[in-house]
């Protein structure tokens, strides 16, 4: 599972640690996430995350 970077912040999606502070469990793959995950710093949403190289 790839890693997806915040273009706003730099905030780094990693898959395998997930995003528990808003209920997303680790193993959960960029592309499920919910349409209205949002980035938890900034607050951008997915459109505005790239792949990381």
């Amino acid at each position: 599972m790839k890693k997806y970077i915040c273009e706003t912040c730099g905030y780094v999606y990693d898959p395998a640690e997930g995003d528990p502070d808003s209920g997303i469990a680790p193993g959960t793959a960029f592309e499920d996430l919910p349409d209205d995950w949002v980035c938890p710093l900034c607050g951008v949403g997915k459109d505005d995350f790239k792949p990381e190289d």
